[in-house]
């Protein structure tokens, strides 16, 4: 029997994020993934840190500005405790607004789009935000090998299947290969969620495919975003495109149709993207809740909490959920009213639940 002050179910950016802020306070930490730590829906993201999106209402939206204001410092720490470059950059994103939508900030000027993004092609409404980016690829990776060498036990093939109260006020932890006994487990799961016996939350897999292109001569200096399709530039040359939102529970199967169709949709937007090569075409789960919201709070079960259920931002609601989360298992108010969030709005709802 393994013992930990805190055993978390699943090694994506949530959970190994929330591992390193309990050993900043000095818990001992235990990741336990089905897999390859950070290679599910944490690779499989843009890593677009999206703030100013219209779809992006009260109460996430307060979340997101709070995480956006913590992450440079975040990508700071895991980048000295990895070595490895995140791939953060703050230049900002231009989004192509449809003839329905309004944001609340002037348009750029023909001449403004110009100057900062000659390959955009000619749209009515732009709009400049600002907004962040990382490379979820190095970032997962600078997260975990920053976790390992603050001292937190990570391991891979071991999918957690049950948690259950122990006589003595303990939890233990049963996974395919092992036990675990702790005071404290937090479910981050992500799509997985669900199948955690005791622990179980209404989270479903969403599938998202993407692609990356070699773009060649276009040079993007900005996230392109518009509400059918998104640019992603990284320093090496690539553009990442994405992405579908699919109800295909865990099918990760790459439709071809499907990748021609977002690359298409991404050189209606940047015309000279439409002669890139493919390099690589990919399909993630994102965990989607049935109000589209975050679950963070505790579990049915004493010492048992739950964090998941982030959908679309996970890479961007890292920071903070792991500071409001590890604030609340030391038994502090965290810094934000996370009722909203609270699994039990499930156990009222239970038509959402099912």
């Amino acid at each position: 029997m393994h013992t930990s002050d805190v055993v978390i179910a699943g090694a994506g950016i949530i959970g190994v994020s929330l591992a390193l802020e309990l050993r900043r306070v000095g818990a001992s930490v235990t990741v336990l993934d089905s897999g390859e730590p950070g290679r599910e829906a944490s690779s499989a993201a843009a890593g677009m840190l999206v703030t100013d999106d219209p779809d992006l209402e009260s109460p996430l939206r307060e979340l997101a500005f709070a995480s956006a204001e913590l992450y440079a410092g975040f990508v700071n720490e895991l980048e000295l405790g990895s070595a490895i470059n995140a791939g953060y950059e703050d230049r900002g994103a231009l989004y192509v607004a449809s003839v329905d939508e309004q944001l609340h900030i002037p348009c750029s000027s023909v001449a403004e789009l110009a100057a900062i993004e000659p390959e955009l092609a000619a749209h009515p409404r732009v709009y400049r935000l600002k907004e962040q980016s990382v490379d979820p690829r190095l970032l997962s990776q600078a997260a975990v090998a920053a976790a390992k060498r603050a001292g937190v036990s990570i391991h891979h093939e071991s999918k957690v299947e049950a948690v259950t109260l122990c006589a003595e006020h303990d939890l233990e932890v049963r996974t395919i290969r092992s036990c675990y006994r702790t005071a404290t487990f937090v479910n981050c799961a992500g799509a997985w969620a669900k199948e955690i016996v005791g622990v179980s939350v209404p989270v479903r897999p969403v599938k998202g495919q993407m692609l990356t292109v070699i773009a060649g001569n276009c040079r993007l200096h900005h996230v392109i975003r518009s509400r059918e399709v998104y640019l992603v530039p990284r320093k090496d040359g690539r553009v990442l495109i994405g992405s579908t939102l699919e109800e295909a529970g865990f099918d990760k199967t790459v439709n071809p149709s499907a990748i021609q169709g977002l690359h298409q949709a991404a050189a209606n937007l940047v015309p000279s993207i439409g002669e890139a090569k493919i390099l690589e075409a990919w399909a993630g789960l994102r965990p989607g809740s049935p109000d589209d919201l975050p679950i963070l709070g505790p579990g049915r079960i004493p010492g048992t909490y739950i964090a998941t259920g982030h959908f679309r931002n996970g890479i961007l609601l890292a920071p903070i959920t792991a500071v409001l989360m590890a604030q609340l298992i030391e038994g502090k108010q965290p810094r934000i009213d996370l009722r909203a969030f609270a699994p039990s709005r499930f156990a009222m709802n239970q038509s959402l639940a099912v």
